[in-house]
């Protein structure tokens, strides 16, 4: 007989395999009801991410590139990229939806190998809606928006690049915005500031937004008082009269606040929350959905 020390009992196996399932729950109901930190990574361990998309096996229509030195990013050499539908070709007089990359992203997350919008573009086309064009822009890591140094990316998108679309024949009187991440912020941010006159849909796919100043990422802000000025949380008025689309993947940690945004509007935007990560998985799937509503809209 041993002294026990090295020794498991079933009783032992029970009690620990009971807690391991009690800690779970656990951990599961309190990253549901927002009372743990680390949602995304419990939500993935957890497998409550849901289904991957996946960018449809198809031929994409042309797409335009160029670059142009941006006054308002103070002279940063600006890339773009303009994707049109099988059947239109640059020059063409199409409503454009600008798609405004997240941090760390550029022009290109939208298409190739990113999230794969001119893929999804030419299948929507072929299943009846609407066509339009892509536009995507270089913006950097600012956020979208004026900040102290004197770069302003949201400038550089409104009296700029679109000014360069309507240049190369698209109509541009009223765009539509697509952003994902911090380009979900952009979306909102620029949708608001140009209003329903000369903006035609929003769409903010799992959007960078944070309830305080004290709670926001390295970077996306200079201090407090640039978050109170150009936060969309409380300015859900300024989008009256514009299409909106909110998603947020419920395993995405933006999905408390996305959800508390969504709910501050008199009249519910469109889209809604389920199973998803803040990848692209999740992007491309909401894809599909997201360019029926922008062509709708932008027809």
């Amino acid at each position: 007989m041993g002294d026990g020390r090295g020794t498991v009992t079933r009783r032992a196996l029970l009690i620990g395999g009971a807690s391991v399932v009690v800690l779970a729950g656990a951990a599961a109901l309190g990253v549901e009801e927002d009372i743990l930190p680390g949602r995304s990574t419990m939500y993935k361990a957890l497998g409550l991410d849901g289904p991957a998309g996946h960018i449809p096996k198809v031929t994409p229509g042309p797409m335009a590139q160029g670059s142009f030195a941006s006054k308002a990013r103070l002279g940063k050499d600006t890339a773009w990229a303009i994707s049109y539908p099988p059947g239109a070709k640059p020059g063409d007089t199409l409503p454009v939806l600008i798609a405004l990359h997240g941090w760390g992203g550029s022009h290109r997350a939208a298409f190739y190998n990113g999230i794969g919008l001119d893929r999804f573009l030419a299948q929507s086309v072929a299943a009846g809606s609407a066509p339009f064009a892509i536009a995507s822009v270089d913006g950097g890591n600012r956020y979208w928006h004026k900040r102290a140094a004197g770069d302003d990316s949201g400038a550089m998108v409104t009296d700029e690049f679109i000014p360069l679309l309507g240049d190369r024949g698209l109509d541009v009187a009223r765009v539509g915005f697509l952003g994902w991440s911090m380009g979900g912020f952009g979306a909102l941010h620029l949708g608001a500031k140009l209003g329903p006159e000369k903006t035609a849909v929003v769409i903010a796919e799992s959007p960078a937004l944070w309830n305080s100043a004290g709670d926001t990422a390295r970077g996306a802000f200079d201090d407090a008082a640039d978050f109170r000025a150009n936060t969309p949380l409380g300015r859900q008025k300024e989008l009256d009269g514009i299409p909106v689309r909110i998603q947020c993947g419920t395993g995405d940690g933006f999905y408390p606040v996305a959800k508390k945004y969504a709910a501050g509007f008199a009249t519910p935007p469109s889209g809604g929350f389920v199973a998803g990560g803040h990848n692209d998985s999740y992007w491309r799937r909401m894809a599909p959905g997201q360019l029926a509503f922008a062509a709708k809209h932008l027809a």
